[in-house]
C-alpha cells in the first residue's frame, strides 16, 4: 500500500446546500452559495496541525477528529493509500453550523475531494488534479453523511436528485446515483437564518417510522411536482414544496421556524424548512425574491441570498 506523498497542499472550496425543499425528503437538493475554504498540505515531518476560522471555530474539534480529517483517512482507506506522515488543514468556514444548511455535508464533500486530490499519480504544480472523481466522491460522501441529498448538491453544484441502492442489482453498482438537473434560469432563493442551533440528529430522532399511505401519496406527487417547478414553470413552486413527511412532525423542534414558514407561505411565498432546520427556505423568482421579508413579529432572523452556484466542490493545487 502506497503512502500519500508529502510536499503537496490543494485548496478546496464547497457549497454549503439545502435539502429536502419540502417534499423532497432525503433525495432533492440544492447547493447554496455560502463556501467553505480549506487548504490542506501533506508533510514529510509526523504530525496533526488544524486551524479554524469562521463559522464554528470555537467549537469544531482541532484534532483527529474533525470532520474533514476524519474523512480524508476514510477515503484513504476506500482508495487503498496510506496516509501521509504529517497532515495540516487551514479551515476558513463561511457555512453556518447546525443550522439546516449543510454543514456536516459540505465538510464531509472537503475532505473527499482533497483526499483524492492529494493521492493524484501526477499531482499539477497548477490547476486541478487528475482523478478526482465526483461520482465516487458523491457517493463516499453520501453514505457517510448517511443521506444523498446535501453531499451530492455539495459536490456536485446546482440542483440534484438523488438515491441511495435498493439492492435489486438493477443500480449503477453500489453507489449513489445522482442526477443533476439544469435549474430554471428565473429561480432564486432567499434563506433566513436564525441564531438558534438544532442538531440534525435532534431533528431527525423525533420523526415517525411509519406515514399514512394517504401522506405518502401527497408527499410523492408534489415531489414530482416540485422537479417541475424547479426546472420548467416556477409558478408552481408554492404547490410544489407542501410537505406531509417531515416539517410538520418536527414542529415541536422547532416551534418559530415553523411559525416563519407558516407566515411566509400564508403570503404566498414557497417557504420550507432548510434540511433538518432550523433555518427557512424560500423558492422564489428573482423578480419575487426582495418581496420575501420575515414578518416584524418574527425577529431574529438573518436574511440571505446567496444564489445556487451551479458547480460544487472545487480542487486546485495550492
Amino acid at each position: 500500500m502506497s503512502r500519500v506523498p508529502g510536499g503537496r497542499s490543494v485548496l478546496v472550496r464547497v457549497p454549503a446546500s439545502s435539502a429536502n425543499l419540502g417534499p423532497g425528503f432525503d433525495s432533492i437538493g440544492l447547493a447554496l452559495g455560502l463556501w467553505d475554504h480549506y487548504v490542506v498540505s501533506t508533510t514529510e515531518a509526523p504530525g496533526l496541525v488544524i486551524t479554524v476560522s469562521g463559522e464554528g471555530a470555537d467549537d469544531v474539534p482541532t484534532d483527529e477528529r474533525h470532520l474533514v480529517h476524519a474523512t480524508m483517512r476514510h477515503t484513504w482507506g476506500v482508495l487503498g493509500w496510506e496516509p501521509p506522515a504529517g497532515l495540516r488543514i487551514e479551515a476558513r468556514n463561511g457555512v453556518p453550523h447546525s443550522r439546516g444548511l449543510g454543514s456536516s455535508a459540505t465538510a464531509i464533500a472537503a475532505g473527499v475531494v482533497a483526499a483524492q486530490a492529494l493521492c493524484a499519480d501526477d499531482f499539477p504544480e497548477t490547476g486541478e488534479p487528475a482523478g478526482v472523481d465526483l461520482c465516487l466522491a458523491t457517493h463516499i460522501a453520501s453514505v457517510l453523511e448517511g443521506h444523498p441529498d446535501n453531499a451530492s448538491a455539495s459536490v456536485l453544484g446546482g440542483l440534484t436528485v438523488s438515491w441511495m441502492p435498493d439492492g435489486s442489482g438493477l443500480d449503477r453498482g453500489d453507489q449513489t446515483v445522482t442526477a443533476s438537473i439544469a435549474l430554471h434560469p428565473e429561480v432564486d432563493v432567499v434563506v433566513l437564518v436564525p441564531e438558534t442551533q438544532l442538531a440534525t440528529r435532534t431533528a431527525r430522532a423525533v420523526l415517525p417510522s411509519t406515514v399514512p399511505l394517504a401522506a405518502a401519496a401527497a408527499g410523492a406527487g408534489r415531489a414530482a411536482l416540485l422537479v417541475h417547478a424547479l426546472t420548467a414553470d416556477p409558478s408552481h413552486l408554492h404547490a410544489a414544496t407542501r410537505d406531509w413527511l417531515h416539517q410538520e412532525a418536527r414542529r415541536p423542534a422547532y416551534p418559530e421556524t415553523m411559525r416563519l414558514v407558516d407566515a411566509l407561505r400564508a403570503q404566498g411565498h414557497a417557504a420550507v424548512v432548510s434540511g433538518a432546520g432550523p433555518s427557512v427556505l424560500v423558492l422564489t423568482t428573482r423578480a419575487s425574491a426582495a418581496s420575501v421579508q420575515a414578518p416584524d413579529d418574527c425577529s431574529g432572523w438573518q436574511r440571505l441570498t446567496p444564489g445556487v452556484p451551479d458547480r460544487g466542490a472545487s480542487v486546485t493545487a495550492h
